[in-house]
């Protein structure tokens, strides 16, 4: 399937252009909030969306007040979804169009709301807010996988397309930060008080942040352009433990396998690999060895973490569109605040991965994305750059 649509709303931009001119200008949209910031009682570092910004923007689309008692996340991913299609133009209202929701936490802050929330919790709600939205007639689907839910979406995406029904799939994720969710990871020990490091011997945690990020995927190819195309995706669960990856990778190394063997992809025809890279110490350690297990050690590796934070369910799909405008430029792009490259131990030699520092350029058309999340889902998905010129 062929990627015909892109949008990220972030901290660091409203497009996908805006994004991308930031991270190529080293540009990071974390920063440190103040005690109070989403009532939390500590400072803490995160990525947030401009929220005045946002609201601003969702009433230029919503000319007529249709989304009146949409929540902030559900505003969010529907002018995800209108801004990607500026570029797809495709007919949202069609029955051969479907609308994925791609959400790990959905509207989970309204249940400290005062009586009354009514479904607003329910991931089926927001999903049905956004359908309505666009008049689509169609059941909208809705994939909630921890971590991997923006990657184990567009999966689900190819199957609808093979299916046949549809010639269309919009997949939106969208996470908004709460107070919930930032106690929920600073409970876990799991978030770093300064910018993240992943890959970096020094790392202490992972910064969370905010997205919304929409990918239109057709069944057809758009012979006007240089077309991404989505080649094929495998999910393997481990279920190690509920919220520590395996020390020895099983899942993600037999995606990463499955995969690569499948299509016959080598070292030699991979641009770049886009990791999780959360910067907390297990996770990217888990994610190097299934590199190395993969025969992979020698492609560059990097992670974006460090500039938008974990944005939860939009990660997997925000990732992959920075990663494909990455591709289409030519370049690989340096992971943000890794200075000091950890190494890891195999078979009695020292290993260090292929962490990009710096910008780099390449020639090759192929490049893989891999996520990991809590109770051992893993996922690696493998993409295309296709050229009419």
């Amino acid at each position: 399937m062929y990627i015909v649509g892109t949008n990220i709303i972030s901290s660091l931009g409203f497009d996908t252009k805006e994004n991308f001119r930031h991270i190529a200008e080293g540009l990071s949209g974390v920063k440190r909030y103040e005690a109070g910031t989403l009532d939390m009682p500590e400072p803490f570092v995160a990525s947030l969306i401009d929220r005045r910004r946002l609201e601003d923007h969702f009433s230029g689309i919503d000319n007529n007040n249709i989304a009146r008692e949409a929540t902030l996340l559900e505003k969010a991913a529907i002018a995800s979804i209108t801004d990607a299609n500026t570029e797809a133009r495709i007919d949202l209202s069609s029955s051969k169009t479907l609308i994925l929701l791609s959400t790990t936490k959905g509207n989970v802050d309204s249940l400290s709301a005062p009586d009354g929330c009514g479904h607003l919790p329910f991931l089926w709600h927001s999903a049905k807010v956004v359908n309505s939205f666009f008049g689509n007639p169609n059941k909208p689907l809705v994939v909630s996988n921890a971590c991997i839910s923006g990657v184990a979406a567009q999966i689900t995406a190819s199957r609808e397309l093979v299916g046949g029904d549809f010639e269309h799939v919009v997949v939106v994720g969208v996470d908004m930060l709460s107070k919930f969710i930032v106690s929920g990871f600073a409970s876990f020990r799991a978030l770093s008080a300064e910018l993240c490091r992943p890959f970096d011997r020094h790392r202490c945690g992972l910064n969370l942040g905010e997205a919304a990020a929409t990918i239109i995927f057709s069944a057809h190819k758009d012979h006007s352009r240089r077309t991404i195309r989505f080649v094929d995706g495998a999910i393997r669960n481990d279920a190690t433990h509920i919220s520590a990856p395996s020390r020895t990778a099983e899942g993600l190394s037999r995606a990463l396998q499955y995969i690569t063997y499948k299509h016959s992809i080598d070292a030699d025809s991979l641009a770049f690999i886009s990791a999780h890279g959360t910067a907390t110490p297990y996770n990217d350690s888990m994610e190097i060895n299934a590199v190395y297990r993969s025969r992979l050690e020698s492609v560059p590796i990097g992670s974006l973490k460090a500039y938008f934070g974990h944005t939860l369910g939009a990660a997997g799909l925000l990732e992959t569109i920075i990663s494909c405008e990455a591709l289409e430029a030519g370049v690989v792009i340096p992971t943000l605040n890794c200075t000091d490259v950890e190494s890891i131990q195999h078979d009695g030699r020292t290993f260090y991965p292929n962490v990009t520092s710096a910008m780099r350029h390449t020639d090759k058309r192929y490049f893989l994305k891999m996520i990991s999340g809590f109770g051992g889902v893993n996922a690696v998905a493998l993409y295309h750059l296709e050229s009419n010129r």
